[in-house]
C-alpha cells in the first residue's frame, strides 16, 4: 500500500475496472499528491475523499457533542487540567 494510506482491510478487494477519468483532472492530483502512477493517484484521490468525509463526521459529532460526556459536570470534574 502507500505511504500514508487509509487501511480499510488487510484482505483488501481490487477489481479492474475502465473509467473516463479527465486528463488535466488526473494529471494535478498526481502532482498534488505527488503519485508516481496513474493507479496510485486515484487510489490516493479516493482515499483522501475518503479521509475527509471522515473528518467531517468527527468534527460533526464534536461540534453537536455526540455521543459524548464531555456536558457531564460528573466526568468533567475529574478531567485532567
Amino acid at each position: 500500500m502507500y505511504p500514508n494510506a487509509l487501511v480499510l482491510d488487510i484482505l483488501s478487494v481490487v477489481t479492474k475496472r475502465l473509467v473516463d477519468i479527465d486528463d488535466e483532472l488526473l494529471e494535478e492530483a498526481t502532482e498534488v499528491l505527488g503519485a508516481g502512477t496513474m493507479k496510485e493517484a486515484v487510489n490516493r484521490s479516493l482515499e483522501e475523499v475518503v479521509r475527509a468525509a471522515r473528518r467531517r463526521s468527527h468534527a460533526r459529532r464534536l461540534a453537536e457533542m455526540e455521543g459524548l460526556d464531555l456536558a457531564d459536570p460528573k466526568v468533567m470534574s475529574g478531567a485532567w487540567r
